[in-house]
């Protein structure tokens, strides 16, 4: 009973989060937009492809394709996600509504977990709509049914979960813009490094390195600490792709970009929880 309670108003906060960026304009355009725009890519699946002399058929056009615009749209919402996130604590402390809801009894936590999962919910959602619209453009115009594709974007929702806790914590901390950028900057960082790494490990890479003679394992120790610590959205969206392609499980050495992400969500949330603690709430 008592936890019942607890959770009816984060529940509200949840609802009224939701509803409150849902009946935005510019939400509402961006959707349609971004919407439009996936829906038009689909004039690339009905083209002929050739590699090496030999043309691909349908269905690795399509999972390819579709693979691509996976990872757009997955790092497209992340962007969108930012952008919600940074400025709701602001708006909703200058508008007074985080002074009436805080004056109601509903503690500090509660409220936070709802801005939490509020904004998780709706970005997932929009992530989904777009995800979507590839698999029935896929599914209905090409006949090459993928429900891995939609699993592979409830995977990714994990990133989306990322993003909404490092920028509530950074707008608490820096201006708006700031946190945005920030976030944007490790996303970025995270990114380049993936691709470094993967062309460290290119066979073309090794032979430069194995014909100069430098670049020893000692060298790279660095590089590999701060590579494996840094949050690995990159990695969350490779491990959900695969499923797309329908490649092999490697191990639990692929889990690690899960681990990693869910590793920081908890760390960043709890200092989100702690420092809103000690914010004035006027």
């Amino acid at each position: 009973m008592e936890t019942w309670k607890a959770l009816t108003p984060i529940r509200r906060i949840i609802k009224y989060t939701l509803v409150d960026e849902m009946r935005h304009k510019s939400f509402v355009s961006i959707l349609v937009i971004c919407a439009i725009c996936v829906f038009l890519i689909r004039g690339c699946y009905q083209g002929s492809y050739m590699v090496n002399g030999q043309a691909l058929d349908a269905a690795t056009i399509v999972r390819t394709l579709s693979k691509v615009t996976f990872h757009i749209i997955a790092t497209g919402v992340m962007v969108i996600t930012a952008l919600l996130s940074m400025r709701i604590f602001r708006n909703e402390r200058n508008e007074g509504m985080q002074s009436c809801i805080l004056s109601k009894p509903i503690a500090r936590w509660q409220y936070v977990i709802g801005k939490i999962i509020g904004l998780w919910v709706l970005s997932i959602l929009f992530m989904f709509i777009l995800h979507s619209i590839v698999f029935l453009t896929t599914s209905i115009n090409l006949k090459v049914f993928m429900p891995e594709y939609l699993v592979a974007s409830l995977l990714c929702s994990l990133n989306l979960l990322f993003v909404v806790i490092a920028v509530l914590l950074l707008s608490l901390l820096m201006p708006d813009i700031i946190a945005f950028l920030s976030v944007l900057g490790i996303g970025i960082v995270g990114f380049m490094g993936d691709g470094i790494a993967a062309a460290s490990h290119s066979q073309m890479a090794q032979s430069i390195v194995q014909q100069s003679g430098t670049g020893t394992q000692s060298d790279l120790t660095w590089w590999k600490i701060v590579y494996y610590l840094w949050p690995k959205l990159l990695g969350v969206q490779q491990l959900a792709s695969t499923l797309i392609e329908r490649e092999p499980f490697h191990g639990l050495g692929s889990l690690y970009p899960l681990i990693n992400i869910l590793f920081y969500c908890l760390i960043l949330g709890v200092l989100l929880f702690k420092r809103f603690e000690n914010e004035d709430v006027i």
